[in-house]
């Protein structure tokens, strides 16, 4: 059974968000947007290879290196792309230097799970790492208030409020099947047939540290003036569990981090969301949703009217396919999924600036024919 949701806000939507290098994220939505809306995120490499910007540990740990080099990539993405906004390059206003702080690894560092940096990527979790069994049968959840990788973000915050004024942006928090992946490996999969016991402690022991990291961050938020209330999961290995396994197994942790904040968005990844759309249904006002092409955008707008729908299209997309080929997704998203976002995440180096900006107009050009027409 679904769980309640905590009063509504404004509006529960949330839309699709890439501060400039960070992976992916979620925002509020806060006005009106338009029928297609575009957002373009780079990857490290491309701001390493066009401008030097180092991503290795100083970026994440140095909030004043930070913020050199989001002015460097701010400028460099205006000159390219005037107009667009990308990273919220074009706004005034306090720059995020929160977003994509650590990547996806923020929550399996505070289990003590090791991590490596590149110059030109996101950091990733130490390979051949698995919680051993007998560890993982008695996980228990991080004590934040003593954990000195969460207690570093926190002095970061009081950082980078001294040096833009507020504490803007977001952490990935991930989610509990990514993070339980991350320290489990492959073994949670067999631990959900062999030992669905051990599965679920390690579930609970993540998701009771999700809620109480994201609640400390968001109360620290608010004392620097950034009111967020919201919080989203990401899904990137639920194609690896059947869809009885995840609404057997997952889905229950899933709807309680739902059940502690105003709103709720789900990030399912670039996959066919079809199989997972009835378990994703439980979650009382759903506020974000994504998908890939393969996905039935028909039916999925028909069961998540009031949510804010996302189309992630790939970069391989935006690089291999013909300006013929692009059209047709585009316009058949418009037909199908819309009103909605049109992600463009992980942009490459190497994709041409020409093809990326004919991408945004095709959007913008079909995003107003459903307007005006």
């Amino acid at each position: 059974m679904a769980t309640e949701a905590p009063p509504p806000t404004q509006t529960h939507q949330l839309r699709y968000y890439i501060a400039l290098s960070a992976p992916p994220t979620r925002e509020a939505v806060t006005g009106r947007d338009p029928y297609l809306r575009a957002e373009v995120g780079f990857t490290p490499k491309w701001f390493h290879e066009y401008l030097g910007v180092d991503f290795s540990e100083k970026w994440h740990e140095d909030p004043e290196y930070r913020l050199q080099s989001w002015e460097k990539m701010s400028a460099e993405v205006h000159e390219r792309f005037p107009g667009r906004n990308i990273g919220d390059c074009e706004e005034e206003g306090p720059p995020d230097i929160l977003t994509g702080l650590y990547g996806g690894c923020v929550v399996s560092q505070m289990f003590g799970l090791g991590v490596r940096y590149w110059p030109g990527s996101w950091p990733a979790s130490e390979h051949g790492y698995m919680l051993p069994d007998e560890e993982a049968s008695r996980l228990e959840p991080v004590d934040l208030e003593n954990n000195r990788f969460f207690q570093g973000i926190l002095d970061q915050c009081d950082r980078i409020e001294k040096l833009t004024g507020t504490v803007k942006g977001y952490l990935n928090w991930q989610g509990v099947l990514n993070t339980a992946f991350r320290m489990r490996g492959e073994r949670i999969f067999m631990d959900l047939i062999e030992a669905p016991d051990r599965a679920c402690r390690v579930f609970e022991a993540v998701t009771e540290t999700m809620i109480d990291g994201i609640k400390r961050l968001l109360a620290r938020q608010r004392e620097s003036g950034q009111d967020y209330r919201f919080a989203t999961i990401s899904n990137c290995v639920v194609n690896m569990l059947s869809p009885k396994h995840y609404e057997k197994y997952l889905l229950p942790y899933d709807l309680r981090i739902r059940s502690e904040f105003e709103d709720f968005g789900i990030h399912n990844c670039a996959w066919n969301v079809n199989p997972y759309m009835n378990a994703y249904a439980q979650a009382p006002r759903l506020g974000y949703l994504d998908m890939g092409l393969e996905s039935d955008f028909v039916r999925c707008r028909e069961m998540f009217p009031e949510t804010r729908r996302n189309l992630i299209y790939e970069d391989t997309d935006v690089a291999d396919k013909s300006r013929e080929e692009i059209r047709k997704d585009l316009e058949r998203t418009a037909v199908e999924l819309g009103p909605c976002d049109i992600g463009l995440p992980n942009i490459e180096y190497g994709i041409p600036d020409d093809k990326l900006l004919w991408v945004l107009d095709t959007i913008d050009e079909i995003s107003d024919r459903y307007e005006n027409g």
